[in-house]
């Protein structure tokens, strides 16, 4: 179906996948043969990394089980790397479990210290959520394995149910979720984030052993050396890199596992938002450079944009490639070989240690984080948002059943003997395998019990005066809520259908704007939304919005700052406002409720509180409010 504006023939601007209108038909061309390499360009990042964990996890059995010889022989080959009399010698297991998994550890610190500073976990009404459920879900499942491995002689090895594989959980997530998946990866990366500092510190605590206090004393000069790294105007990645090396070989002096250095150094990498003046101060170089092409221009364009993006994302960025794609495989490779013979088989159905893992990773992982989370639920703490349903918490908190990667590496950690080694592990890789399976199952029945043509019909979000922007009063008798972006054109011209219901309706209308920026088509509505955003922390939403619909084509940085100067606004304050985790999880929500509600176009009209299809012209919509027959009064027009 085609919407219409003011009498005129138009279509909506689309950004996501679908459409609201009714499908048209679409004219028949010879498909392309896609090559194999776009094919896995398309999967992702994440895809691509838990495939490559999955074939190296298998390669490691089948090489295990080939040749239990050479695969041990290999990875107990002796490397001695040194200067002088200074050396220092590792086997390959070693260096991939000791060197590479500090930079796999030295991400995950990245992303927590993101996630504390300008993510999901900055506002304690949004983390409560995920933050009791990791809680719960590194608790209930340490507890079952003790109460089951009591007698196998290896309750201290507990830490090996305690955490989730983020890599894994991401990929499966892409592979298996719900078919919409956005509000529930936000939960789920949320709690590994905190799942992680929970594992980490577990780690440090209960698996560290020859402890040597002095060299931390260094570890700690050379932490304070990167923290301040980052007031020097040039030359910063050797200093990095030069420091790091001698905290990782301070931790190696001192008895704590080295890849906690990769942590300890994340956290103090500074992380924020691009600012927006700095943004378009690059974009002016850029251009500079295009008009006069010359070394120094382009050393300028290129450090500048550089600069306007934190350490820590270019580095998450840098580095993310090189964890998923080789770090992770080899630590699979190198960790999980394991021989499967029907003795050790028999031996691990029979042992109370491979049981506590596969009930401690399996049922205490569901029950922790599911249990914890229904109860919030029930409680009404905490913050879930449309799309957060307890069905795709629960086929989420299966796949938190997956353990694998910290898992391995506190069986090696925690776990002495061969036998017994072999058995853990025969534990882990069959409660992985589990969960996975588990979580399919539910996240099928759950798509399956919400028909695709009932996705989004009813708006999901109640209206709440506190959060909402709202024009007109609380208790009108009728209602339309706007998803839009301050770009689309057709937006504009449906704010002026919106503008004659208001002069029909008056009071007896209360209007509802909520945020849908087409990233993809407009390139600075995001920017848009969250200007109007930190206007409205100033009491001018409605003021601003109109400002923005009035220049839809003059929107860079500059642009809102200076809008924001001619309606009086504070602004330094406001400019603060633009990176403030408020403004960006406020409009994120929106974006996150969009998606569960199938909108991929805009506008997008809800009119008392069902989605609307067809013309939004003036008449259209006061026919779908149904107020066609009633008397008509004056009001104010909210653009």
């Amino acid at each position: 179906m085609t919407n219409l504006m003011i009498g005129r023939s138009s279509e909506p601007e689309r950004g996501r996948a679908g459409a609201q209108q009714a499908p048209r038909p679409t004219p028949r061309h010879p498909r392309k043969r896609r090559s194999i390499a776009e094919k896995i360009r398309d999967m992702g990042q994440n895809r691509i990394g838990a495939l490559l964990l999955l074939i190296a996890t298998a390669a490691a059995i089948i090489w295990a089980n080939v040749s239990i010889g050479s695969y041990e022989g290999f990875w107990e080959t002796h490397l001695s790397i040194g200067v002088g009399d200074l050396n220092l010698e590792f086997t390959l297991h070693a260096l991939v479990n000791d060197a590479l998994m500090a930079i796999f550890f030295f991400t995950v610190g990245l992303e927590v210290r993101r996630e504390f500073a300008i993510g999901e976990l900055t506002s304690w009404s949004r983390a409560v959520v995920p933050v009791i459920a990791a809680v719960a879900g590194l608790i209930v499942p340490a507890v079952l394995f003790v109460l089951i491995a009591a007698d196998s002689g290896e309750a201290h090895a507990w830490g090996v149910v305690i955490s989730t594989d983020t890599a894994f959980l991401v990929g499966a997530l892409a592979l298996i979720g719900p078919r919409v998946p956005g509000r529930l990866r936000v939960f789920l990366l949320a709690l590994a984030v905190v799942d992680d500092i929970g594992a980490l510190s577990i780690i440090a605590l209960v698996y560290t052993s020859n402890f040597n206090p002095m060299p931390l004393a260094i570890a700690a000069l050379g932490l304070v050396g990167v923290y301040f790294t980052r007031y020097l105007r040039g030359g910063r990645g050797p200093v990095y890199a030069t420091l790091s090396i001698i905290v990782w070989m301070a931790f190696l002096a001192s008895g704590v596992h080295p890849t906690l250095a990769g942590v300890a150094i994340a956290l103090l990498v500074p992380v924020y938002r691009p600012n927006r003046r700095d943004v378009e101060h690059a974009l002016d170089l850029a251009r500079t450079f295009r008009q006069s092409p010359n070394t120094e221009y382009a050393r300028a364009a290129a450090n500048s944009l550089r600069e306007s993006i934190s350490i820590n994302e270019r580095l998450q960025s840098a580095y993310a490639p090189y964890v998923a794609y080789v770090i992770l495989p080899l630590f699979a490779l190198a960790n999980a070989g394991v021989q499967i013979t029907p003795e050790i088989l028999s031996g691990a159905l029979a042992s109370s240690l491979t049981w506590g893992i596969v009930i401690g990773l399996v049922l205490g992982k569901l029950i922790g984080v599911f249990g914890s989370t229904a109860l919030l639920r029930v409680l009404k703490l905490g913050e879930f948002g449309p799309g957060l349903t307890l069905d795709r918490i629960l086929g989420g908190a299966a796949l938190c059943g997956i353990g694998f990667t910290i898992s391995l590496f506190i069986v090696d950690l925690a776990i002495t003997d061969e036998d017994a080694q072999n058995e853990a592990r025969v534990g882990v890789l069959a409660a992985s395998v589990i969960a996975f399976v588990l979580a399919t199952v539910v996240f099928r029945i759950s798509d399956a019990s919400r028909p695709d043509e009932d996705t989004g019909q009813t708006l999901a979000r109640p209206i709440d005066p506190a959060r909402d922007h709202v024009f007109g009063p609380a208790d009108a008798p009728f209602t339309i809520v706007e998803y839009g972006d301050f770009q689309c054109p057709f937006c504009l011209k449906a704010s002026g259908s919106i503008q004659e219901v208001k002069a029909e309706l008056g009071d007896r209308l209360r209007y509802v704007w909520r945020h849908a920026p087409l990233e993809q088509v407009h390139p600075n509505a995001l920017a848009g939304a969250e200007a109007a955003e930190a206007a409205s922390l100033q009491g001018k939403f409605f003021e601003f919005e109109r400002g923005l619909f009035a220049d839809q084509d003059n929107q860079m940085p500059s642009d809102i700052v200076h809008l924001a100067g001619e309606l009086g606004l504070d602004v330094e304050k406001f400019e603060r406002d633009l990176t403030s985790p408020k403004v960006t999880s406020r409009v994120r929500d929106d974006m996150l409720d969009a998606e569960a509600m199938g909108i991929t176009s805009v506008p997008t009209l809800f009119v008392n509180g069902r989605r609307h299809v067809g013309p939004y012209d003036a008449q259209s919509l006061i026919r779908a409010l149904g107020a066609g027959d009633q008397q008509p009064t004056t009001g104010s027009v909210p653009r």
